[in-house]
């Protein structure tokens, strides 16, 4: 039978430091249950919030993994034996499968979804077209529910949900702040992605250039929660809404993040904060995606890959996506 090398949880990790709480473990393929497929896995999506996964804390979005077990993740590739009459061998998917070069899944529980091969780069399954852009898609349009003309923030804006975030508010009309770390990233979100306003938090006073606003920020679309959400609180105009995607900031910590420093200024503005989770809003997928793709096919909505090769090297990929070394969506491809 084909051996099968797979990433298995060991034990929680220590922040960053990966290689000592999960193991690249082999095993022989196992006949399929009814109602499971198999995926032969091309593309593993690198993301930020799996990292709640591996962490004990049970108040999370969503249960951690138990240790033992194999690593889970967004994985896109092809069916190659199915026991789900849905799914026929050869059919291009994605959906939640493990860390491994054969994926395992039950179609419903893993939101596992047939997708359209005749795309020219089907890693855009990942991006323009992919989850990160219903994200970005979801908390521009509905939870910030941005307009024309507003002022929108975008924290890890060069990042895959930041970077869609921000083209999705500029096509709609809206002046983007986007919020990176160095000048490369800064760089990329103005002569790239068109923002108004790029602010590397690194080496800048972002509250001070977020003042420069006169009008004030009337959306913010946060991915990092921490520091940055102080000083956004205190510059976003009255009536405002915050949109919270992610809490990258705090993902390798296993305590509670502490509360907003600046909190009392939710009263002061009357904002409106609201937190989401996409797959929350997976069953309305095909909705969103005649606006996604027109927006690709006119090259207004784009990604930039940081592609890593080989399974065995999903471990720093992952480090470098959540220690934001990468400009873009960080994919690993087997």
């Amino acid at each position: 039978m084909t051996k099968n090398r797979y990433w298995r949880l060991d034990k929680h990790p220590d922040g960053n430091e990966f290689e000592s709480a999960l193991s690249l473990q082999e095993e022989e393929l196992q006949p399929l249950a009814e109602g499971e497929i198999r995926i032969r896995v091309d593309w593993l999506s690198m993301d930020a919030g799996t990292r709640m996964w591996m962490s004990p804390r049970t108040d999370g979005y969503q249960p951690p993994l138990p240790l033992g077990t194999k690593m889970i993740g967004l994985c896109l590739g092809r069916v190659c034996e199915s026991r789900d009459p849905r799914f026929a061998e050869g059919d291009l998917v994605r959906g939640f499968g493990q860390w491994a070069d054969f994926a395992v899944a039950v179609p419903d529980v893993a939101g596992l979804e047939k997708l359209d091969d005749g795309i020219s780069d089907l890693r855009q399954h990942f991006g323009a077209l992919g989850m990160n852009a219903w994200t970005a898609y979801v908390g521009v349009r509905e939870i910030a529910a941005v307009r024309p003309g507003e002022w929108l923030a975008v924290s890890a804006a060069a990042g895959a949900t930041g970077s869609l975030a921000c083209q999705i508010g500029r096509n709609i009309g809206a002046k983007v702040v986007g919020i990176a770390g160095g000048p490369e990233k800064c760089r990329y979100l103005r002569e790239d992605l068109g923002v108004d306003l790029a602010i590397d938090y690194r080496s800048e006073d972002v509250a001070a250039r977020l003042a420069g606003v006169e009008s004030g920020i009337n959306a913010y679309f946060d991915n990092v929660g921490g520091p940055l959400l102080d000083a956004l609180l205190p510059n976003m105009a009255h009536y405002g809404r915050v949109a919270v995607c992610g809490m990258v900031s705090n993902y390798d910590n296993d305590a509670p993040m502490p509360g907003p420093a600046r909190f009392d200024q939710v009263l002061m503005r009357r904002l409106r904060i609201e937190g989401f989770f996409i797959p929350d809003f997976l069953e309305r997928g095909a909705e969103f995606m005649p606006q996604l793709r027109a927006w690709m096919g006119e090259g207004r909505l784009v990604m930039r890959f940081e592609e890593t090769a080989g399974l065995e090297n999903v471990l720093e990929a992952y480090r470098g996506m959540l220690t934001g070394r990468n400009i873009g969506k960080a994919i690993v491809r087997l």
